[in-house]
């Protein structure tokens, strides 16, 4: 099963780490989304299925808390998955995002055995790489 992907991040740089990290952690990828910012997010929610969310936390525009608050609304955090990727991460932080729906958080900078294993936590097991 291959997923369709959103990635939410304001540096374009991190979202094309998370996009090579996915490659090298072989997790099978149908459709991969990018935005910006939460705004953005939501606009390639509402018009995209998508199996899984990547969202960084601090971003202009609309930060991640406020997307995942927005979704959480529209009811869109029972069937999407949201697994926040962030260089913040108190533990009041993360607690503060799981009572709000998320997930899973992973901190920056993120390896290919941690997303693997979130994924899978997240997704349940997957036919990995085609085996």
């Amino acid at each position: 099963m291959a997923f369709n992907i959103l990635i939410v991040d304001d540096s374009k740089t991190i979202r094309s780490v998370i996009k090579k990290t996915l490659e090298i952690a072989e997790i099978p990828v149908g459709e991969l989304y990018e935005a910006e910012n939460g705004q953005a997010g939501l606009a390639v929610l509402q018009e995209n299925w998508i199996d899984i969310v990547f969202a960084d936390i601090n971003m202009p525009v609309m930060t991640g808390i406020e997307m995942i608050e927005k979704m959480n609304a529209d009811n869109l955090l029972e069937k999407t998955p949201v697994i926040i990727v962030s260089t913040e991460g108190s533990q009041t932080r993360v607690e503060e995002l799981i009572k709000k729906g998320v997930r899973a958080f992973i901190r920056k900078p993120i390896s290919p055995e941690t997303l693997r294993n979130v994924v899978n936590e997240v997704m349940g097991d997957y036919d990995e790489g085609g085996n």
